[in-house]
């Protein structure tokens, strides 16, 4: 069992880049030209075994299967505005991130090249060649992909995009944003971070709608670096080992997520990957959803924290359903030992 983890004094103030609520309105009008606002349940078997009221977002209904989405739209969106479409955009990813720039990129007639990591995710790969993306296979961990694709882009003439920026975060705020305004009880919620886009646009929307919800930032317990950062209050690389949280496999805390979260993070909770593998199966038995990984962190972290959670409104996040067939009947066999 993996505990909670306190967070350091504020080392920063947050930054500016965060969406007010004009801002994050005008990012839904952008991604409603694709699809509509996700649905979020109250799961009754899911809520009997957290002990108290479940509430979960489904951003695995996005046509990419993951919250990325909607970054990707506003970020497009704001390249356009500016009169700045490049000719060519290169990326690095485990996925979801890859999937959201080929669907963005191939709407507005970009040449898209998005880089990852060696043995990534085999299906990952499939959706994003699908949407017409040319996939490199580089480095050992999503790092190294992403200080490659940073060259490559540099060698080509190509804009670069982030994982972590403004205008990525006004399309994820949307997502928080719908879930505050469909559910305005709730009293707390749980976001996995990855690279902090998620966290920090939860933060977004809670400012931007003056709710006063506690938001608790969830870590793989095998991919540590914002768990460390966070306490310390720096920037602390750490080394990546989960085998089922590809979502959460980040090996150095972006610094400007940071300066967002340390001040409104309410606290930090580690989950095993055989707690994830847990959480997926319960989302499956409760809700026939099927969740990768980084998906069934936030209920991972809910579960971890339940004799807490009594008598409070729990949200949580099915952030991404996209994982290999292969892992999810390696995760849902009654033999399953493998994450243990």
């Amino acid at each position: 069992m993996y505990r909670t983890q306190a967070l350091a004094p504020p080392a920063t103030r947050p930054g500016t880049g965060l969406p007010d609520l004009p801002a994050i309105e005008a990012a839904a009008r952008v991604v409603y030209r694709e699809f509509q606002a996700t649905p979020q349940y109250r799961w009754g078997l899911s809520s009997q075994r957290l002990g108290t009221d479940c509430w979960i977002k489904h951003e695995n209904h996005t046509p990419v299967g993951a919250f990325k989405i909607r970054g990707g739209l506003t970020y497009f969106e704001a390249l356009k505005q500016g009169h700045a479409l490049p000719a060519e955009v290169v990326s690095a990813t485990r996925g979801n991130h890859g999937q959201s720039i080929g669907w963005a990129a191939r709407a507005h007639g970009v040449a898209c090249t998005i880089v990852v990591p060696r043995g990534n995710s085999l299906e990952k790969n499939a959706a994003m060649r699908a949407l017409g993306v040319t996939l490199i296979d580089h480095g050992e961990d999503f790092q190294e992909s992403r200080e490659f694709a940073m060259r490559l882009a540099t060698e080509r003439g190509a804009h670069m995009v982030p994982s972590f920026h403004a205008d990525l975060l006004s399309g994820v705020s949307t997502y928080w944003w719908e879930f505050m305004l469909a559910v305005p009880q709730l009293d707390v919620v749980y976001v996995p971070i990855g690279q902090g886009s998620g966290a920090c646009s939860a933060i977004a929307a809670k400012l931007a709608l003056g709710r006063t919800l506690r938001i608790v930032g969830v870590v793989s317990a095998h991919a540590t670096t914002y768990a460390d950062s966070l306490a310390a209050g720096r920037v602390v690389e750490a080394p990546v080992s989960t085998q089922l949280a590809d979502g959460m496999a980040c090996r150095i805390a972006d610094p400007a997520a940071l300066d967002i979260l340390l001040p409104h993070l309410d606290h930090i909770v580690k989950v095993s990957d055989a707690e994830v593998a847990q959480a997926m199966r319960d989302l499956y038995a409760d809700t026939h959803n099927i969740a990768e990984g980084a998906g069934a962190a936030s209920f991972a972290a809910a579960m971890q924290e339940r004799a807490q959670l009594k008598g409070q409104v729990v949200g949580t996040t099915l952030c991404g359903g996209n994982v290999d067939s292969a892992t999810v009947a390696k995760v849902l066999s009654p033999h399953a030992s493998r994450f243990a």
